[in-house]
C-alpha cells in the first residue's frame, strides 16, 4: 500500500499519489482532451473540476484523478490549501502567450518555494505548441532558468497541445515515472 499524496491547480492522482497543474494555460482543455479525446472549448475555471482519466500509450496506461483548480489571480491564494502531501508537479505554460511567460515564470518560482513542494519531481507542459510563434521548449527552459531553479528536483519539459492532444500522454507518463522513481514512492506500479 502506498501513501496518498495530494495537491492543487490540476491535481492528479496516479493511483495513489497526486500531481497538479497551474495558471490559465489550457488546463481544462487539456483535462478534457485526455479524458474524452475530443476538443472542448471551456470558460475559465472559477472553482475546480474533478475527473478520473486514463492516459494510455500502446498497451500501458496510468489512471489519474485530476483536480483542475482555477488559475485566476484571486484563486492563487487558495492553491496552498492543496499543497500538503503532493507527490509531484505538472506545471502548464501557455507557450503561445509570450507576454505572460514572465508571469508564469514568477508563479512557478513562488510555487516551488513552498516547503510542501520543494524537491518534488516536476514536468512542465509547454502547451499550445500547435500555434505558430509559440515559444519552443529550449526558449522556455532558458527563460524560466529551469536548469538552475530546478537543480534540487527531477524535472522535464514536454511540448504539447491541449487542442490536438500531441505530447499530453507522454508528459503525464513522464511525471508518473519521475514520481515512481522517488524513494518514498518506488513501490508504485504503472498498469
Amino acid at each position: 500500500h502506498t501513501r496518498s499524496r495530494g495537491r492543487g491547480w490540476i491535481q492528479i492522482q496516479l493511483l495513489p499519489p497526486y500531481i497538479y497543474l497551474n495558471l490559465p494555460a489550457g488546463k481544462s482543455t487539456l483535462l478534457y482532451k485526455l479524458k474524452y479525446n475530443e476538443d472542448f472549448y471551456t470558460v475559465p475555471t472559477v472553482e475546480f473540476n474533478v475527473e478520473m482519466i486514463e492516459a494510455k500509450k500502446n498497451r500501458d496506461k496510468i489512471t489519474l484523478t485530476v483536480w483542475d483548480v482555477g488559475g485566476q489571480i484571486k484563486m492563487r491564494a487558495h492553491w496552498r490549501n492543496f499543497y500538503q502531501d503532493t507527490a509531484g508537479i505538472v506545471f502548464i505554460v501557455d507557450s503561445s502567450d509570450i507576454k505572460r511567460l514572465d508571469e508564469a515564470k514568477s508563479v512557478l518560482e513562488q510555487t516551488l518555494k513552498s516547503d510542501h513542494l520543494r524537491g518534488l519531481p516536476m514536468v512542465v507542459l509547454a502547451n499550445t505548441q500547435d500555434i505558430v510563434g509559440a515559444a519552443m521548449v529550449t526558449e522556455i527552459t532558458e527563460q524560466f532558468n529551469l536548469i538552475k531553479s530546478c537543480s534540487y528536483q527531477d524535472w522535464f519539459i514536454q511540448p504539447c497541445s491541449a487542442l490536438t492532444g500531441a505530447g499530453l500522454v507522454d508528459g503525464f507518463r513522464r511525471v508518473a515515472h519521475l514520481v515512481k522513481m522517488t524513494p518514498e514512492n518506488n513501490n508504485i506500479k504503472e498498469t
